[in-house]
């Protein structure tokens, strides 16, 4: 899997720029931040993510969104939240999340901005706290949650739920007296027509993201009926095999393929937005992919020429969202422990959470913080309020799902069986088991 969070790092970290502290646990009671001679030595919490702190002067989204919350716990603390920074031309070929592990297990940081597979396995390792004792966690859905549970220890609560959809061109649908398709059957028709009337490419795709078709029919059920629990131990036990579940995603992928719904060969190089994204603003064709936080980016698909919709990806239950998971999480042996966790507390409150959301637009992980979000949002919205959705990330699976069905997936794009991808996907299992 080397390689493939690089470019995965812009488009999934920067979407999502983001008291009972005895009981999260804490440094030796006589552990101050004092110097001698009674002068207090400045605090501080050290923060490794992929964003520069902003001058105080700035005006940009960084500035109006994350770190306006951390300048509220900056204030109420008295301390300072120093930015350690990833670049890719610091790190050379290490990606960001192999630099995140290494810097973590040793201990570097105080807290990080993780990717969805850094979190479950660092979790698994103990290496992060359990946050469940601040005060702000009792006020999160229940999808972060599950999501961001490792061994029964919430180790990740994120500023933002990121979720994923289809982008749909509402006036070329419209131009062909289509429905917006809700079932595999109907999605495959609607592309049948575009292809018959001469667009060539009804689906704009990329190397990420045609993962989250898989998942949509892979996990309706299971995360949408009543025995969610019993069927992830199943999985994670063995009694019941993954690739059973990702048969049907893995043949409409490959359908859409076959039927040049989708151009394979462009799409297993293309960079998410930057690959397909052209077209469909051209509107030369109809659909792609993205996350949540793309419709209202003007540098993705905020105000485009057209009335877009965003809606979700076809199952047997209808429109099904995709929500993928990052998150902060807190170093077990952090140097500023107590701090950090302080910190941790204000900038994922309610208030915080309020500031970040109004300012992104974007859905919020507590429960009780709600904003008006576009038009174009609104069918994905109100599923995700409505608890209709599949997780692409799920820390309580020992198969980390994100990262590896997106690798098996461009090896379908680039030309191996269904069979073969069901075979990686009980390899990777195996490879689970006993753990």
């Amino acid at each position: 899997m080397k390689g493939y969070f690089k470019k995965r790092l812009v488009l999934f970290l920067t979407g999502v720029l983001l008291v009972g502290m005895t009981a999260c646990g804490k440094k030796d009671e006589g552990m101050v931040n004092l110097v001698e001679d009674d002068i207090q030595e400045k605090k501080v919490v050290n923060m490794f993510g992929p964003m520069e702190k902003s001058s105080p002067e700035a005006d940009n989204v960084a500035r109006s969104s994350h770190e306006l919350t951390v300048i509220m716990a900056e204030e109420e603390l008295g301390l300072s939240v120093e930015y350690r920074t990833y670049t890719a031309e610091t790190y050379k070929d290490k990606t960001y999340d192999d630099v995140t592990l290494a810097r973590a297990r040793s201990d570097m940081d105080d807290v990080y901005l993780l990717n969805p597979d850094t979190i479950q396995i660092l979790g698994s390792e103990g290496k992060l706290v359990d946050l469940s004792c601040l005060e702000s966690s009792a006020n999160l859905r229940d999808v972060v949650r599950v999501s961001n549970t490792v061994d029964g220890k919430l180790v990740a609560i994120p500023q933002e739920v990121v979720v994923y959809g289809l982008f749909v061109n509402q006036d070329m649908f419209e131009d062909y007296h289509l429905e917006l398709p809700n079932t595999p059957e109907e999605f495959l028709e609607c592309c049948r027509v575009f292809k018959e009337n001469g667009i060539e490419t009804p689906v704009g795709a990329n190397r990420w993201w045609l993962e989250n078709f898989v998942f949509a029919l892979a996990y309706a059920d299971l995360y949408n009926g009543e025995n969610t629990e019993a069927e992830i131990a199943a999985l994670n036990n063995g009694e019941a095999k993954y690739s059973d579940y990702m048969r049907e995603g893995f043949e409409f992928v490959k359908t859409l393929i076959d039927m040049g719904y989708v151009d394979a060969e462009r799409a297993y190089t293309y960079e998410a937005i930057e690959g397909e994204g052209p077209d469909f603003r051209e509107q030369k064709t109809p659909i792609v992919m993205a996350y949540w936080g793309a419709a209202n980016a003007d540098i993705a698909y905020g105000k485009p020429e057209f009335n877009l919709q965003v809606i979700g990806f076809p199952s047997h239950r209808g429109q099904m969202p995709v929500v993928s998971m990052s998150g902060y999480g807190v170093c077990a042996n952090a140097e500023h422990l107590e701090d950090t966790l302080a910190v941790m507390d204000i900038i994922l409150s309610d208030e915080a959470l309020q500031v970040y959301a109004e300012t992104n637009k974007v859905i919020s992980p507590s429960k009780n913080v709600e904003v008006e979000c576009i038009d174009a949002l609104k069918p994905l919205n109100d599923l995700v309020n409505d608890g209709v959705y599949v997780l692409g990330s799920n820390a309580s699976m020992k198969l980390e799902q994100w990262g590896n069905t997106c690798v098996v997936v461009r090896e379908l794009l680039n030309g191996a069986s269904v069979e073969e991808c069901l075979e990686e996907m009980d390899r990777l299992q195996e490879g689970t088991l006993g753990e």
